[in-house]
């Protein structure tokens, strides 16, 4: 019996549902929101799927529809080797669904009249004012070193870029800011206790991977890490406290940070997918206790997530508490960028920090057009479609994960195929 499979029958059960801890988020039956019980096992089946194949140790799904929860279950371990039980309430390393919060912390100040969408980056970070940009390469080759040797033809060259990048440019991906291109030729590193401040002014030498605004290509980390960084200038405070200050703790959001001690305990085991098996991996450098990353550095729970997301669903309010105004979550997953932006999915185009759904049938879904979220790089991932009322968030814990995109996919299929009422 393989490892994993090993130790999630030692513990007599392969489907856990909320176990030892804070008591979970209280349910519905599914019916009661119009999802069919039976259907909605799928979504428990596709991770069990994953689980046995040793995909990720285990999973934490939830399913809200109208505002109520009518499926949140644990799935699997936190760790294999310990065999701790997965938690409704286990903390996992949410990567790059850590951009939405930035997207929501920019558009609050931009209410506020603190930042504008059209502003130079470089009037936050002004090493960023002046950059360079690739372009495709029509000489073929490079001049010859000052040794003699000629360079092998590459596909780029490097001018000046036609105009500044703009915080709507870091939002949306067409900064070319740090997006894999040639910016990866020179790479910026993160040292040990290093900040946001420190880092960001580096990318002064870096070129952008293309010109701004002519292409969609995702800024994996930097990007958000830059808005981070406008963040903290614009409201004269770290991004930590802000986010804190202004987001989770009006939220209730009591499990979601960039850094805290105490945690471990129910913080899932970090996996890297190695030629198909589990191996452990540290955390990465931007994990350093004083970088704030915007690309990728919060933990939260499905949980608290959720408060998150359905404070967007809602347009800006959750419980009487309200961050945005409804206009300005409505612009934020309208669509800036659409597919026929080079670099775009058919039927995906982009808002402010967030994927839209253009066009289901071209992008082969069956999420309804205008339904908006992201996902994590370690394999998690959200998703609200405000035609269905529908919120749902995964959650698992593994790095270089080749098939992260097919199951985001099935898991939208698996909760979309539950719904059974009549359209109102």
């Amino acid at each position: 019996m393989p490892r994993l499979q090993a130790a999630v029958a030692g513990l007599g059960l392969s489907l856990i549902f909320a176990t030892a801890g804070r008591a979970a988020t209280a349910t519905v039956a599914p019916e009661s929101v119009g999802l069919s019980p039976e259907r909605l096992e799928r979504v428990t089946e596709l991770m069990q799927r994953h689980i046995d194949s040793e995909t990720f140790a285990g999973s934490v799904t939830l399913v809200a529809r109208k505002g109520r929860v009518a499926m949140l279950t644990a799935q699997g371990v936190m760790d294999v080797e310990a065999r701790t039980p997965m938690r409704t309430d286990t903390l996992f390393r949410i990567m790059s669904m850590t951009k939405p919060v930035v997207a929501v912390s920019i558009l609050m100040l931009v209410e506020e009249g603190k930042v504008r969408l059209t502003d130079p980056v470089g009037k936050y970070i002004p090493e960023l004012a002046r950059l360079s940009a690739a372009v495709p390469n029509t000489a073929g080759v490079f001049a010859p070193a000052p040794s003699g040797a000629v360079f092998a033809p590459q596909p780029w060259r490097i001018v000046d870029a036609d105009r500044p990048i703009t915080v709507r440019d870091l939002l949306t991906h067409t900064s070319g800011f740090a997006s894999g291109g040639a910016s990866s030729v020179t790479p910026v590193t993160i040292g040990a206790g290093e900040t946001l401040a420190q880092v960001l002014p580096r990318f002064a030498t870096v070129p952008l991977d293309f010109q701004p605004g002519t292409h969609w290509a995702y800024s994996a980390q930097y990007g958000f890490d830059a808005l981070a960084r406008i963040v903290e200038v614009a409201a004269s405070m770290p991004f930590d406290r802000f986010v804190e200050q202004r987001i989770f703790a009006p939220l209730g959001m009591r499990d979601t940070f960039f850094y805290r001690a105490g945690t471990d305990a129910r913080r899932a085991t970090l996996y890297q997918s190695v030629d198909g098996k589990l191996q452990k991996q540290p955390d990465g450098p931007h994990v350093n206790g004083a970088y704030f990353s915007g690309g990728g550095g919060l933990t939260s729970t499905a949980e608290d997530y959720l408060k998150f997301a359905s404070m967007l669903m809602n347009g800006g309010e959750l419980d009487g508490t309200r961050l945005l105004g409804r206009r300005t979550v409505e612009l934020m997953h309208s669509v800036f960028t659409p597919d026929t932006v080079p670099g775009r999915n058919p039927g995906e185009g982009w808002g402010l920090g967030v994927r839209v759904v253009t066009d289901p049938a071209a992008r082969n879904t069956l999420l309804s057009q205008g339904s908006f979220g992201w996902s994590g790089a370690y394999n998690t991932h959200f998703f609200i479609d405000p035609e269905e009322q529908v919120i749902a968030i995964f959650m698992t814990q593994v790095a270089n994960l080749f098939a992260r995109g097919e199951i985001r996919n099935d898991f939208e299929t698996a909760v979309m195929q539950a719904l059974v009422d009549e359209r109102e």
